[in-house]
């Protein structure tokens, strides 16, 4: 290992939970390449919390977000060893309760210039997931909402 380097991700992030299910996309990229993780993801310049996450559920999840409540503000650290490199990486998040949404949930989505780190999304028992294969700030959120997970 050569070098260590710091890494902050800002963004806003979708709970949408249904009949002890979780929605949850599939990384392709970054600090979480190949974990499920909350749909959602950066806060661009100029943009409100509100827009990115709406813009954020179109791109990866391809929903409308109608109803939605503030539900927490939080953050995580961890190392992540990418290209002979250590990067200390700080995500922090501002997560939504998402009440309800319109459109269908697209469960393979293509990368593009829009979407550029979701495979798609869909439904996830939370009670048959495992620590090992989600993103830090998903068990984050998960353990907040009082879900006990192997």
């Amino acid at each position: 290992m050569e070098k260590v380097k710091e890494f902050k991700q800002f963004g806003a992030y979708g709970l949408i939970l249904e009949d002890n299910q979780i929605l949850l996309i599939k990384k392709v990229s970054g600090p979480y390449d190949g974990k499920l993780d909350l749909p959602g993801g950066t806060i661009e310049f100029g943009e409100t919390p509100e827009v990115a996450l709406k813009r954020e559920l179109l791109e990866e999840v391809g929903i409308e977000i109608k109803d939605y409540d503030l539900y927490d503000a939080n953050s995580v650290t961890f190392d992540w060893e990418y290209n002979n490199m250590l990067i200390k990486v700080h995500h922090m998040g501002i997560f939504y309760l998402i009440n309800n949404y319109a459109n269908e949930i697209k469960k393979d989505i293509e990368i593009d210039e829009q979407n550029d780190d979701s495979l798609g999304a869909e439904f996830y028992d939370i009670d048959k997931l495992n620590k090992n294969e989600l993103s830090k700030i998903v068990i984050l959120m998960l353990e907040k909402l009082g879900y006990r997970l192997k």
